[in-house]
């Protein structure tokens, strides 16, 4: 029975204190486990990702991988039954010059549709609440209340853009205002910086992080596409000449193939490869031009803010200036929820608080002030134990104060130390 009655006393171990308390050899491994996820893996869009993360693609894929499969197989046929023949009858440098091309319209494809295009990162809870209580009725925040329906946030802000007035929007699903020329893709499910357009044959958005890997693909792939046609075509009159036109179609099969997919497809993508080399040379993207954001049809006064007022300025900035890093850090971890306690209103300390001081410091702190309050609360002034030995030497002996966990708070909380 302790002094001043009570009820019997359980004994509480320092290692059990400590172990309840906090357990600091346990949060790095905890933590650890929880780093180990990454982004990509609650990423909130409809996107894919593949290679951990590297790789961020659309969720429809079908339509980029026909875009692989005709470049793969008409380049294909052509290097196998066309270049050679042309590179004995014309020059060697045909097969070259093909190669090249290939390879640089097969890295601009990978690279647009791989890569993330300029997502914006969604508002978090927090961010949007505030967002809320800001635009909320100034009166009811003053006092403290909120109106009685749901008061959704202005769809438009405005901001001033080279003596241009440009509107911002707000997004509904992200939670944001979208910055100057962005947009929310429907397909993806993200707001995109400087928004192109969707591109299903590259499986991926166009915007301010790809699109010049696009315009590189496309006007890339014009020459190999021109290429191809002209030199296919070469292949099949020279066999002409020497079997007649009939038994030359027949020795080379193969070239009828390349001749008709490259005849239906030369005139979109050449006509595409034109279309966004005046956009560039303007500083428009797909999505205003369609808009006519621009357009003098709605005023004299309404012009490109973002136009240099040069076409040879303008070319640099889009296919020459520094690519922005990445927004969303798909492949970087998670960090685990911290949240940090309120400042304690009666002297009450949390022990998991003290978490970023030194571990082994404040446990040497706790063992001292249980120490003292074992000896202030139980001894009531005696110096001596029952068997005579000094009761100071006899804690130290122990190494952990016999009190109760509960003891153990109360006594924490009244210290000043802490």
């Amino acid at each position: 029975m302790p002094p001043g009655g009570g009820g019997p006393m359980k004994d509480c171990e320092y290692s059990q204190i400590s172990t309840h308390s906090s357990s600091p050899m346990e949060s790095p491994h905890k933590k650890k486990k929880i780093a180990a996820r990454r982004k990509w893996e609650v990423f909130p869009g409809r996107n894919k990702f593949f290679c951990n993360g590297r790789i961020m693609m659309a969720r429809q894929t079908g339509v980029f991988y026909l875009t692989l499969v005709l470049i793969l197989v008409t380049s294909g046929l052509f290097f196998a039954f066309d270049c050679p023949y042309l590179a004995v009858k014309i020059t060697p440098a045909i097969p070259v010059v093909g190669g090249i091309l290939f390879f640089f319209v097969m890295g601009t494809l990978l690279r647009t549709s791989f890569s993330d295009p300029g997502v914006l990162p969604r508002a978090t809870p927090d961010e949007a609440a505030d967002l809320e209580r800001q635009i909320g009725n100034p009166e009811d925040i003053a006092n403290g209340t909120s109106s009685g329906g749901y008061r959704p946030p202005p769809r438009t802000k405005e901001v001033i853009i080279n003596g241009q007035t440009v509107k911002l929007k707000y997004c509904f699903t992200c939670k944001i205002f979208r910055p100057p020329r962005a947009s929310h893709c429907s397909l993806c499910d993200n707001c995109v910086e400087r928004f192109d357009h969707h591109c299903p044959w590259v499986g991926n958005c166009v915007g301010k992080r790809n699109y010049r890997f696009f315009y590189m693909f496309i006007l890339s792939l014009s020459f190999l596409t021109v290429f191809i046609f002209a030199f296919v075509i070469t292949h099949v009159i020279l066999r002409s000449q020497q079997a007649g036109f009939l038994n030359a179609l027949k020795d080379s099969p193969a070239s009828v193939l390349e001749a008709v997919v490259c005849f239906f497809s030369v005139w979109s993508i050449v006509g595409l490869s034109g279309f966004h080399t005046y956009l560039i040379s303007s500083n428009q993207t797909t999505n205003e031009d369609i808009k006519g954001s621009w357009s003098n049809k709605r005023g004299k006064e309404n012009y490109n803010p973002y136009s240099y007022g040069n076409i040879f300025t303008n070319c640099c900035v889009a296919l020459c200036g520094p690519i922005s890093p990445s927004l969303i850090d798909r492949r970087g971890y998670i960090q685990p929820d911290t949240p940090q306690p309120a400042a304690p209103s009666n002297g009450m300390a949390a022990y998991g608080a003290t978490q970023s001081q030194s571990d082994m410091g404040f446990l040497m702190d706790v063992h001292e002030l249980c120490c003292a309050a074992w000896l202030e609360r139980h001894d009531q002034g005696r110096e001596k134990a029952p068997d005579g030995r000094d009761r100071k030497e006899e804690v130290k002996r122990l190494g952990s104060p016999p009190l109760p966990l509960c003891h153990l708070t109360l006594d924490i909380s009244s210290s000043s130390d802490l």
